[in-house]
């Protein structure tokens, strides 16, 4: 099997492409991994997402990291790793135009709310929380890939 470095822009198409990934955040010496649905657009990944214990520890620290793969098989397969810096996008007049952007990027796929807006139900109503709408700032951004065998021996007979 040989596995290759993919360069940015081969990171970056890749990201693209994909909608789902795993976002990586830590505190107090703990690391917490979630799926998540993104849109992937310039140098940032747009979200969304309810209240709960990734948006808690996000907001206390905002570095975060984010990977994406494809699997094949053993000798077939990718994955993206993105370190960047979380940063919301509160409803307000100032951050109107990144909100509305985080917004087109994600309905390019009817599905991209169904995630976010999952949240595990309680026996009690609630009332609907505030969505988080949210980005991701790239900052190092490393892919590697499987291509299979090199070198694929001769049957004998």
């Amino acid at each position: 099997m040989i596995i290759t470095e993919m360069k940015w822009q081969e990171c970056v198409d890749f990201l693209s492409s994909h909608r789902l990934g795993r976002l990586a955040c830590t505190k107090d010496n703990w690391a917490y991994v979630v799926p998540i649905h993104y849109a992937f657009a310039g140098n940032w990944f747009y979200g969304f997402s309810l209240p709960g214990q990734k948006v808690e520890w996000i907001r206390d620290n905002p570095h975060v990291c984010i990977e994406v793969d494809e699997f094949q098989d053993d000798r077939h397969w990718a994955s993206v790793i993105a370190r960047g810096t979380y940063q919301e996008l509160p409803d307000t007049e100032e951050w109107h135009d990144e909100r509305m952007r985080a917004w087109a990027a994600l309905q390019d796929h009817n599905d991209w709310w169904e995630p976010g807006g999952s949240k595990p139900q309680s026996r009690e109503l609630e009332v609907m929380p505030t969505v988080v709408f949210f980005r991701v700032i790239v900052q190092e951004l490393t892919g590697r890939k499987a291509i299979g065998d090199a070198w694929k021996p001769e049957k004998v007979a």
